[in-house]
């Protein structure tokens, strides 16, 4: 993370979940940075990343941020935004931004948050979680069926506002 030296082998083996809150925003911009990389359709760019969290973490009701906390550094995190669905008849989550950090990759981390939102979710009884995984990230995708999500016959389309046409073709 910039700034941010990280030496994985000095670390406690006790990583904890918990709600993001505005003091985790430079981590989790870094963290977004990243995974902005490595996906095809986004850009980083770190001021619209951190309006974004922002946003979410200014109003509760749109949905909630949980990153993987270890010796005080944010090793991942996972963010949901709450909407309704008319096809469930209720509440359901947009599930966005699952990303461990590089160098904490492989070790359970991933699946520790996603069975985290799963669990959280169930408990809330919200009613379905969508997400949307990179084409080419066959890897990403095999994580998430192992969790128990599978493909969608839907296809995402999007329509971008101000100018950004990264990912459009």
């Amino acid at each position: 993370m910039r700034g941010c030296a990280i030496n994985a082998e000095h670390m406690s083996d006790d990583a904890v979940i918990e709600q993001a809150t505005l003091e985790d925003l430079p981590q989790m911009v870094d963290l977004l940075h990243e995974l902005f990389t490595i996906e095809g359709d986004f850009v980083p760019n770190r001021a619209k990343q951190m309006r974004g969290l922002r946003l979410i973490l200014e109003q509760p009701n749109r949905g909630r941020i949980f990153v993987l906390r270890k010796d005080g550094l944010i090793l991942g995190m996972i963010n949901l935004l709450f909407t309704i669905s008319t096809a469930e008849g209720g509440f359901v989550i947009l599930l966005e931004d699952v990303i461990v950090h590089h160098d904490f990759r492989h070790r359970g981390y991933g699946d520790k948050l996603l069975t985290h939102v799963i669990e959280y979710a169930r408990k809330k009884d919200f009613l379905r979680i969508t997400l949307l995984t990179d084409r080419l990230n066959e890897q990403g995708q095999q994580f998430f069926e192992k969790h128990g999500f599978f493909r969608s016959k839907m296809i995402p389309m999007r329509y971008v506002f101000g100018g950004d046409e990264a990912g459009q073709s």
